[in-house]
């Protein structure tokens, strides 16, 4: 099979079967279940990574693994490595993985139901629906410590009780509740509401992509078909960590950030190498773009860390890059129209008092998006010539207010300190 059977168009998710041509060559990506692998499973990427590829890895924000640099000549034997390991997508045009969870599924004592085997019945649910669009995808969020409201899901699912479960949309400024279901019933909920949406696009009563796009009355339509019953509001709880340790009912959980997402083998074969010596073996992606180590004993913690930290990994839950996302950038991705990560690590050094507390800032290299769906306090998205338009508490959907050069960019943040500086240094007004 060759890789140009499947061209980049958009609206269109790469994977295992149908990579995607990017600046750097083709990027492949992997789409685990739960974000999982086993340290050997995790050791094979990373050799793949190195033979077939450029040594480069993603860890993108739901939690999948993307090879990156891979050859026209080298993607078949890529393809069969993988599939000979279980690794490729089931053959299809739809979601190549449905349903996003915290990496602490399983894990988590504060989550009120078993979030891995209620996504293992919405995948098994929605697995024969046709004509699903394959940027869909369901948060699944037992209602613990990595709360999933920011991954920009067509649908979230959150766990008010062990026997009911909110069902939430998208919206440009928050989520929109819309009712609840429980636990047994929730999986044909889902099902009734993406085949709705699927037999609508099938019928051309819209051609909305996403689920969160389509026009208000045809979504209260499924929402009714869905038979859901009012909830109330579920708790807000606090961002999830970004790095640090979480404990559980089995141990510690080490989660290591990566810088924008982005990780070497060497990094990969290391983590799996902690995950055997300290833990259980496993590994799980974070849609935080880091990767977790789960069932760490308390007296390997120190030991983890230090080594981590050494190894390049983000180690502390203060570190100023946390407040960053930005995406490849250019040369590595084929659409960037800006060096994406060099960009926001210069402009965190105008900035860095304001993100160490609390400020986010996202750069992208084009309108996609793709290191950060949801809103930043300050969203770039690139242009040519090296400029950016600038979103004030927006995301890449929304509106420009301005239109600046770095170096404008940088000047205009070196005074701010403060959340209301930074809005009025960005404001349309200001010369």
């Amino acid at each position: 099979m060759s890789a140009q059977d499947h061209i980049a168009r958009r609206g269109w998710c790469p994977g295992v079967r149908r990579p995607m041509a990017t600046g750097d060559g083709l990027l492949v990506r992997l789409h685990p279940f739960g974000g999982r692998l086993s340290a050997d499973l995790a050791r094979l990427v990373a050799q793949a990574a190195r033979q077939h590829g450029n040594g480069h890895l993603d860890i993108t924000a739901r939690g999948n693994l993307q090879i990156r640099g891979v050859g026209e000549d080298t993607y078949p034997a890529l393809l069969a490595q993988l599939d000979r390991e279980g690794l490729v997508e089931p053959e299809g045009e739809g979601p190549n993985r449905l349903t996003v969870l915290s990496p602490l599924a399983g894990l988590d004592p504060r989550d009120r139901c078993d979030t891995l085997t209620l996504a293992q019945h919405i995948e098994n649910a929605a697995a024969s629906i046709e004509g699903l669009p394959p940027k869909v995808f369901v948060a699944v969020d037992g209602g613990g410590a990595m709360p999933l409201d920011a991954v920009g899901a067509d649908l979230h699912l959150v766990a008010l009780g062990h026997d009911a479960i909110a069902f939430g949309m998208s919206s440009s400024d928050n989520l929109h509740w819309v009712g609840a279901s429980p636990l047994s019933r929730t999986p044909d909920a889902v099902h009734t509401i993406l085949s709705g949406f699927a037999n609508l696009r099938r019928e051309g009563a819209s051609e909305a992509r996403r689920l969160r796009d389509l026009e208000p009355g045809l979504l209260r339509e499924l929402i009714a078909r869905a038979d859901l019953h009012p909830a109330a509001v579920p708790a807000r709880r606090s961002a999830p960590p970004r790095a640090g340790v979480m404990s559980h009912g089995n141990g510690q959980a080490v989660l290591l950030a990566l810088p924008f997402g982005r990780c070497r083998t060497e990094q990969l074969v290391e983590a799996a190498a902690w995950s055997e010596r300290f833990g259980s073996g496993e590994i799980r992606l974070s849609f935080t773009r880091g990767i977790l180590l789960p069932m760490i004993a308390d007296e390997h913690v120190s030991a983890l860390i230090d080594e981590a930290s050494r190894a390049g990994f983000i180690t502390v839950p203060n570190d100023v890059r946390l407040s960053l996302s930005a995406c490849p950038g250019r040369p590595d991705c084929g659409s960037a129209l800006t060096p994406a990560p060099a960009d926001a690590l210069r402009l965190a050094e105008s900035c860095g008092d304001l993100l160490r507390q609390g400020a986010t800032l996202h750069v992208s290299g084009c309108t996609k998006g793709c290191a950060h769906p949801g809103r930043a306090d300050l969203t770039l998205v690139g242009r040519h010539g090296g400029r950016y338009d600038i979103v004030p508490n927006g995301s890449t959907r929304d509106a420009a207010s301005l239109h600046l050069s770095l170096e404008e960019l940088m000047s205009r943040l070196s005074p701010s300190n403060t959340l209301d500086d930074l809005r009025g240094a960005f404001s349309e007004g200001r010369p």
